[in-house]
Formats: C-alpha cells, structure tokens, sequence
C-alpha cells in the first residue's frame, strides 16, 4: 500500500470557504491524501481564497511567492509539492495567476472543485490544469459531482452549504462575478448531509449561502421550498439540537422564515442581517434594493415572534459619494437597532464591480475617523448585551477544551464564547452555565447542576483547517 500523501489547505474569508476546504479534503481522501498542518511536509498545497477584502490578490500572490520557495525545496529534498489555487481570486484571475506564479500546479474555480482529483492529474501530464470557467449545466458544481467517500464531522457544530451564488448585483460586491447566479441545492441532499453528520456526533447545523435565505431547492415532491420550510425538515433530524443560517438579505426574509423563528426551538435567536448603511441615498448607490425603513421593518417583524432574538450586520464606510449626513445616518440606525456585534470595514473597489468606477470617492482619512467611530459604538452595543448575561443562566453547546488547562469552552445561543472548569466529557452537550464575569469577548461560568453522562458520539477533534481573514 502506498504511503498517504499529505494536503494542505490555507482557507482566506467567509464560511463558504470552510465548508468548501472541508469539501475538497473529503473529496481527495479516497486519492490517497490526508492533512496536515504543516506546508513543509506537504504533497499538495491550496490556497481556497476570497476576493472580497481589500487586497485580497495581493495576499494570495504574497503567499504564493513563499509556497514557491517550498516547492523548490522540497524539489531539492527528492520530493514533489504540487501547488493549488482555488476559490473566488482564482475564478476571477485565472489567467493571471497562472502568469505571474508558475509554481502553481492547479487553477480552480470555486464550481469546480469536485474536479479536483482529475485536475491534479492532468496537471501532472500536461504541466498544469486550469478549470475556472461557470460549468455550462451544473453551475453548482458539488450538485451532480459523486458523493465524497464520507462526509466526515470535525466538531459538534458543522457548516453546510444550501445556496451559492446571488442575483443582487450590489455596486460594491464581486460574488455575482465569482460566483455566478443564485443556485439551490435539493433538499434532499441537504438532508442526506445532515443526516450524516447527525451520526457522527454533530449537534448544530449553519445552513450557508451568499444569499442564504434567498434558497429555493427543489423539494422531495417537486415543489420548491424555502430557507424557512427547509428549517423546519432539518429540526426533525434527531440529534440536530441547534440550527443557524448565514449570510441573509433583508429582501429575503419572508413569512416562512419569520415562523421558523416562531415555532422552531432548535433555531437560534441570533440572526446575521448586513444593512451596509444607514442612508438611502447610499443604500440605492450600492443598489441594495431595500431602504433604511425596509431593513428596521423586517427588524420588527422578527421582534414580533421571538423577544429574544439578537442580530448582527455588515456596514460598509467611505462608500462613493457618502457625505458626513450619510454616515450620520447609518449611526443613527445602529442605535436605533442595537446589536449584539457587527462587521465593519471601509469601502474597497473591487475591480469589475460598478462601484469601483465611481469617482465621487471619500479620502482615507474621513474612512479611518468615520470607522472608528462606528466601530466604538458597535463595540459598546456588545458590552453591553454581553455584560447582560452576568448573573443569568444560559444554554452553552459545549465544543472543545480550551487554551487554559481544565476549561471547556463552548458557545451560547448568541454565539457568544462560554468558558467551565469542567472535564472533556461534556464536550458535545448542551448544558446550563451561570454566568460569573466577563473577560474581554468570553463569558466565564460554572456549570449548574448535575452533569448528564455524556452522548457515545458526542466527543469530537477540531477541523485543522487555517482560516485567515483575507
């Protein structure tokens, strides 16, 4: 038998790129690899990147520069690396990587993955192997590729793509470009994914997608279902104690959705809803689609069914055009809603998108004072919401030991880092933690009550994956 080669895989950016590095290790396994987490000792290297930051290109050329020394080194030790570029900067720069790196082996677009191991092949007969084009009939490549050998748990919480793709076309966002036209997958392979993962020990399912909750599979019986009647099928899975979606629009959220928060225990009060600003006037320059009165509405309509529930978003600042009125806007809307955490950054062109050839532009200095204030009141939002769980008891899904010897660490059902003195045994379980004190983002507890023998699956080891925010 021939000795296991080793993978490598560095993942830049969003959820979808975790769930798609995951994807790619279970589909080279039956080709013999298995991971590490190291590049020296690696047979086979990939980048899965994201276009979406600010200089995303240039991060993926940099580490590229460093992978090419290691490939010649390995090449001098008597063995071969074979470098890979997958993900949304090759579906996008196909051609350029392959012109400024040619140490890379592999160009992959983000559809194509499930090609993986004849690309690997083709490349070490013909030199190099480039699949960057929008498959013609199965846009969504994993859809119709064959079933890995396993869909292997890597933890008690696993994420599982439901939708890819987004017909939005914001000014500012490149996914339409990489990752083409909103696609759904059949509910019932999604349940098949879960059903697996269930018997391995998973306890809490993220259903992802770019536009997650604008998912129309096709249902068992032929119709077309929503991310809400999905929601409900998913909670009926035993073992599935948990659920969560990400990433939403606010143009999505319809009544089915609404009532899954209603009427489903199992889903999580804790919703991510980007606005990317507070002004319509920039809202319909980044052709949201919705205005600031739409998005605090569909706020209020998830209100009205579920008290608790909590939300985080995306804003983008110094987009063109935006004046000191605008920005002021957007502060007003965060106080107004008041979340329990957020994502800021400045405005970046993305090269190919209409925003990026819009001249009414914002200097530097007016995004860094504009972003900071933005952030130290979102920053206060989330002290203060997390400092309300002192005192309280909560529901912590517990995950994994932690870095101080005898804790375990899980999460609540806002997300928020719950630490115990506790043994391993209850990694795995769902159990109540009242909450003691607060230590920058992480809540410190001490269990309460009897602790349940564990389940026989519920002990599970980390995914080894490196996500960097790119």
């Amino acid at each position: 038998m021939s000795p296991p080669r080793k993978l490598h895989i560095k993942s830049y950016g969003c959820q979808m790129n975790v769930y798609d590095a995951q994807r790619m290790v279970d589909t080279l396994a039956p080709e013999g690899f298995v991971e590490t987490s190291s590049v020296d000792d690696a047979d086979l290297v990939i980048l899965n990147t994201c276009h979406i930051r600010e200089k995303a290109s240039e991060k993926v050329y940099s580490e590229l520069g460093r992978l090419r020394v290691a490939k010649d080194e390995a090449a001098r030790a008597g063995r071969q690396m074979s470098i890979a570029v997958a993900g949304c900067v090759a579906q996008a720069e196909g051609a350029e990587i392959i012109r400024r790196a040619p140490a890379v082996d592999v160009v992959v677009g983000p559809q194509s993955y499930h090609h993986l191991p004849q690309l690997l092949a083709r490349a070490k007969s013909h030199g190099r192997a480039v699949e960057t084009e929008f498959p013609v009939e199965d846009k969504f490549g994993f859809l119709a590729a064959p079933k890995p050998a396993a869909i292997r748990a890597r933890g008690v919480s696993s994420f599982v793509t439901v939708q890819e793709g987004c017909d939005k076309f914001c000014t500012f966002c490149v996914v339409p470009y990489t990752r083409g036209a909103e696609v759904s997958r059949p509910v019932a392979k999604i349940v098949d994914d879960v059903l697996r993962l269930a018997d391995n020990g998973v306890r809490e399912i993220t259903l992802i997608g770019q536009n997650v909750n604008a998912y129309h599979g096709e249902g068992p019986e032929g119709r077309t279902w929503s991310l809400g009647a999905l929601l409900h099928r998913l909670a009926d899975i035993p073992g599935i104690a948990r659920l969560r979606y990400s990433t939403s629009h606010p143009r999505d959220v319809d009544d089915t959705l609404i009532a899954a928060h209603r009427d489903l225990p199992a889903l999580m009060p804790f919703v991510h809803l980007p606005v990317q600003s507070g002004s319509d006037r920039i809202l319909a320059a980044m052709n949201r689609k919705h205005s600031a009165d739409d998005y605090r509405r569909v706020i209020d309509r998830f209100r009205a069914v579920r008290q608790d529930i909590a939300f985080s978003s995306d804003f983008i600042v110094g987009f063109p055009g935006e004046s000191e009125e605008d920005f002021a806007a957007t502060l007003a809307l965060v106080r107004q809603i008041g979340y329990a955490g957020a994502y800021s950054f400045k405005y970046s062109p993305r090269p190919g998108t209409p925003a990026a050839d819009m001249r009414e532009t914002v200097s530097a200095a007016e995004m860094d004072e504009r972003l900071v204030r933005l952030q130290e009141l979102i920053d206060g939002q989330q002290a203060a919401f997390n400092l309300a769980a002192i005192g309280s008891t909560v529901d912590v899904l517990f995950e994994r030991a932690a870095r101080n010897p005898g804790q375990i660490v899980g999460r609540t059902a806002y997300l928020q880092p719950a630490h115990v003195m506790a043994s391993p045994d209850i990694i795995g379980q769902i159990l109540p933690v009242t909450i003691a004190s607060l230590e920058r983002y992480s809540l410190l507890g001490e269990l309460s009550g009897a602790v349940p023998a564990p389940p026989a699956s519920a002990r599970m080891t980390d995914s080894s994956h490196m996500i960097t925010g790119a």
